[in-house]
């Protein structure tokens, strides 16, 4: 076990060092600007770092690592932040407004994708992150379809882009649609199902409490329904995950490689996030303070951070901004589908 240790450490150590050592600053510059976001900037950091160090040479295999197998370990300990009961409870209201714009943001993704002639991973991910929870979500799915490191970099970078623009623009937007500012409820359920990350849906939901002094009214309900909204990673990387494993069996079926593949059918990085959200739930049921998950919930998200701060390591900055122009019409067009629909369905429901 000690020999495996070591050679462990000989081999990724390094990598993983450097990549440490961008998500401090990173995860810390996060809290300072949390509409930005500490990903984004460990992001960042990794592409300005490889612009000048082209020849990773034994940090190569610590970043590989640091980018797949530390971003499914911030995963599962994302799981540790869902009480399954409270979001089932208090969820089902918007249920229909989630189901409707996750439907209509990953139809959206896949028509422009094929019009655009956008790569299919990127168009994966830009969708699911648009429709689901953005970098949680991306997180979940580039290993399930076997994304690059650039593919993931553009699809985090088109969706910080339209929540920060969210975040700016929604509260305006509420106001001059006419939302009810004597209660959270209407905009809180809006910014939950239209913005994509949390940190954005945190910052528009704390500003339409503060134009209305209304508490935390709208950041409660807003939260709830983004951690609702969050469970729909599992059947979609699933869905994912069926739909490659096929795929690769068609494609090796002349093989001896091919065949059944339970990891590849069922990625267990997935289930484990399922179980640590049921271990979660059950611990709350008998009494243990939701407290208590908070430092998991912490480490999840530096653990995002410095998979970030990999990714970016391993990202070509010119590439990226050379597809950014379709990639960005593409975050576009399913944001304002998630939108649209969004304010659609709440209006069908009577909920403003």
């Amino acid at each position: 076990m000690m020999s495996r240790f070591k050679s462990f450490i000989k081999t990724n150590g390094y990598g993983m060092g450097i990549c440490l050592l961008i998500a401090v600053p990173a995860w810390l510059l996060g809290k300072a600007f949390p509409l930005i976001g500490g990903p984004i900037i460990a992001i960042i950091i990794g592409m300005l770092v490889t612009l000048f160090w082209k020849d990773k040479g034994r940090a190569k295999s610590g970043i590989g690592f640091t980018s797949k197998y530390v971003l499914q370990t911030a995963v599962v300990l994302l799981g540790f932040g869902m009480n399954l009961r409270v979001i089932m409870q208090t969820g089902l209201q918007s249920l229909p407004i989630i189901i409707s714009t996750i439907t209509v943001s990953l139809i959206i993704a896949w028509l422009m994708g094929k019009a655009c002639g956008i790569q299919k991973k990127a168009t994966i991910l830009i969708g699911v992150g648009s429709s689901i929870c953005g970098g949680s979500a991306i997180a979940a799915t580039a290993p399930v379809i076997g994304a690059k490191d650039d593919e993931v970099a553009q699809a985090v970078s088109v969706i910080f882009f339209f929540n920060v623009v969210a975040a700016i623009l929604f509260p305006v937007l509420g106001k001059a649609i006419g939302f009810d500012t004597a209660t959270g409820e209407s905009f809180g359920i809006f910014a939950g199902t239209a913005v994509n990350d949390t940190s954005s849906v945190t910052a528009a939901a704390a500003t339409w409490d503060s134009m209305w002094h209304l508490g935390t009214q709208t950041l409660d309900k807003a939260v709830t329904v983004k951690l609702t909204r969050t469970l729909g990673i599992i059947p979609i990387t699933l869905i994912l995950a069926l739909v490659m494993s096929r795929r690769d069996a068609k494609t090796e079926a002349a093989s001896a490689r091919s065949g059944f593949s339970l990891r590849k059918y069922f990625p267990l990085f997935i289930l484990f996030f399922l179980a640590a959200s049921i271990v979660t739930t059950i611990l709350i049921a008998t009494g243990v303070p939701e407290s208590t998950f908070d430092v998991l919930k912490e480490l999840s998200k530096f653990c995002i951070v410095m998979a970030m701060a990999a990714i970016g390591l391993n990202s070509d900055l010119a590439k990226l901004v050379r597809g950014g122009g379709k990639s960005l019409l593409l975050g576009f067009c399913c944001w304002m589908g998630i939108t649209i629909v969004s304010l659609f369905m709440q209006h069908v429901l009577g909920l403003w």
